[in-house]
């Protein structure tokens, strides 16, 4: 049995992805943030949600040991923050700049792999966080990485439909080409190792756009060679198959799916176990905890679900988690929606009152004799609150970019129309363009796009045939109109 336990409700976008560490869970979303939790009554951490990355957030892991969260996002970064502060210890840019899709630790925390949209894959040395190789396939974007149990091989997939084994020198050790039609979409190694004779065998679970979920035999023979081979297809789902994760022991599969069920599997047997509905959009994520009988599955409708597996899992040392069937997290912050105007036509009063209701009744003046409104305040930097307004406590600096970030995040959710944001900036359009993939952008963010990611869409990932952009003037009337009425 499977009881739902808990539903979070605080990202402002699409969930991208979950991660558990001992204590630790964390999300990570289209809202440009991630969420840390504790496992044990699943409350906020202080310093959460994690702001730092320009654009969306795709993926996020923790280090075995638990002290960092590695995160990354269309910006064209990975980031390495600490689950003690909340703050940044590193920034690795990829090379060539393009948006990184994908990230992964090794179980020894020695090596950090990011695939990026333009195909390649960047090894970095952890500890040092230093570039140590990259290696590439042409003509596809990385959306899946997985190191091995043994952290020496990890599997690369791409929406080319490929898996590639890699070694830690960037060679490629294989290559499953076709392990799913129209592209892969997750891959995740089995923790068990499993040898005999001369033959040491991995278990990899795959899943992609042809809606299945698929489990395959890696086998290294002591001649050093490899040897793919597909054991299971589990057809448990009717649509693409977006994500999937194995339990701590080897012994379980979960699965999230476009048809928005998450299904549970017997991974030693391929027996479909359970099928949970829940979900009101496609799943997106999904982990399981290494230390609790608890499964997290994220989605597109925003939430994150907590489940708890009833038969065989109660011994974990006595933790419980509260009774409810399902309770709902969320901080209900209420300061964007205190006024009905747009956030960037707010009056310097409008911001004093943002102050007060923010516990930040001590900045008023300051504020004031800055003449910051509404435009000036969403767009505060570090450096300005620093250099402009003479905020010498990083603390504080950091609280009032968060508070910022949340006064984006909740525009996002206030009932604005999707069609009305920016795809990129997922803020409200003010110059509408038309880009040659047929959407439109907020024309600077779209500039800053094309200058910066090598002409790839940032709807389809595919090469923009040209960069001519076409004001998009229907849509900026429906816009004004809509203001007006709001």
């Amino acid at each position: 049995m499977t009881s739902l336990i808990c539903t979070l409700q605080d990202h402002r976008d699409d969930v991208n992805w979950c991660a558990f560490s001992g204590k630790l869970f964390a999300t990570c979303s289209g809202d440009k943030t991630l969420r840390i939790y504790n496992t044990c009554d699943f409350s906020e951490l202080p310093f959460s949600p994690l702001s730092g990355h320009g654009y969306g957030v795709h993926c996020c892991c923790f280090s075995t040991c638990g002290q960092f969260l590695v995160s990354c996002s269309t910006d064209a970064t990975t980031m390495v923050w600490s689950t003690v502060t909340g703050e940044i210890e590193a920034v690795l840019e990829h090379p060539g700049r393009s948006p990184v899709r994908i990230c992964a630790l090794s179980p020894d925390s020695a090596h950090l792999v990011s695939g990026a949209s333009d195909g390649t894959l960047a090894l970095w040395d952890f500890p040092s966080k230093q570039l140590h190789r990259t290696g590439a396939v042409s003509d596809t974007t990385m959306v899946a990485c997985s190191f091995s149990p043994c952290s020496q091989v990890f599997m690369s997939g791409s929406s080319y439909g490929d898996l590639r084994l890699w070694d830690l020198d960037m060679n490629q050790l294989l290559a499953e080409k076709n392990a799913h039609d129209l592209g892969v979409t997750c891959c995740i190694f089995a923790p068990n190792i499993l040898s005999g004779g001369q033959v040491v065998q991995f278990r990899l679970a795959s899943c992609g756009q042809d809606s299945h979920l698929k489990i395959w035999a890696i086998n290294k023979f002591s001649s050093g060679g490899y040897k793919m081979q597909l054991l299971h297809t589990l057809t448990g789902q009717s649509a693409p198959v977006l994500c999937c994760a194995y339990s701590s022991d080897g012994q379980l599969l979960v699965s999230g799916s476009v048809d928005k069920t998450v299904t549970v599997y017997d991974a030693n047997n391929a027996v479909l176990l359970y099928t949970l509905n829940q979900h009101e959009r496609y799943v997106t994520a999904c982990s399981f905890s290494p230390t609790l009988p608890l499964i997290a599955t994220g989605s597109m409708d925003k939430t994150v679900n907590i489940w708890r597996l009833e038969d065989g899992c109660n011994d974990h040392g006595g933790k419980s988690l509260p009774e409810q069937s399902a309770l709902t997290s969320s901080e209900g912050r209420t300061s964007a929606g205190r006024s009905k105007l747009l956030v960037s036509d707010w009056s310097e009063g409008d911001v004093s009152a943002w102050l007060v209701d923010e516990s930040l009744e001590g900045l008023v003046d300051k504020f004031r004799a800055n003449n910051i409104d509404g435009t000036e305040l969403l767009s505060l930097t570090k450096e300005t609150l620093a250099s402009e307004l003479h905020i010498e406590s990083v603390g504080l600096r950091s609280k009032i970019l968060r508070k910022v970030e949340e006064l984006k995040s909740d525009s996002v959710c206030s009932g604005i129309p999707d069609e009305f944001l920016c795809p990129i900036t997922r803020e409200l359009m003010r110059e509408p363009v038309i880009a040659a993939d047929g959407y439109s952008y907020e024309r600077e963010a779209i500039d800053s796009w094309i200058n910066n990611k090598n002409r790839s869409s940032p709807m389809t990932n595919l090469p923009l045939l040209t960069t001519l952009l076409t004001p998009n003037h229907t849509l900026k009337m429906a816009i004004g109109r809509w203001k007006t009425s709001h």
